[in-house]
């Protein structure tokens, strides 16, 4: 099952503070939800457990995550690819940063998801409603962080 998302998250902080944000995989890890543990393997990449729930579909997910900021072209990808009981998630998403100029950053961000297994045998509505609710959550998270820090 191929899912495709994109959206927009102002983040109350100028551009350079989400740069530094988004360079460092432990602030990035903390904005997943149910995230059980993080294992920081370098400056780009990072083995996240993360608790899910999708419908009857319920435990623990393994992901290899590769963050790959490119200020030059203010443009950060990230590839997510792991899984668990039986499902595999091969994810790869983009956010354009633009600063506004007024003290806040533009976050123009999609992403397409393959998802095979259990999870994917859900159905589409489960399983887009679960994935539009996490990619929200994530990027609340990290907005709230990064106007804080």
């Amino acid at each position: 099952m191929k899912l495709e998302y994109s959206g927009q998250e102002k983040v109350q902080a100028e551009a350079d503070k989400v740069w530094r944000f988004i360079q460092d995989p432990q602030k990035v890890a903390s904005c997943l939800p149910d995230l059980k543990s993080v294992e920081i393997k370098d400056e780009k990449n990072m083995v996240a457990t993360v608790g899910v729930a999708v419908g009857p579909v319920r435990g623990t997910f393994k992901f290899n995550i590769e963050l790959e900021p490119r200020p030059e072209e203010n443009k950060v990808l990230v590839r997510l690819r792991g899984g668990g009981l039986g499902s595999v998630v091969d994810l790869t998403a983009s956010a354009v940063v633009t600063d506004q100029g007024d003290q806040t950053t533009l976050l123009d961000w999609q992403g397409q998801a393959t998802v095979s297994g259990p999870a994917a045998s859900l159905g589409g509505r489960v399983l887009d409603a679960q994935a539009k609710k996490l990619i929200q959550t994530v990027f609340a998270n990290m907005s709230q962080r990064m106007s804080e820090a």
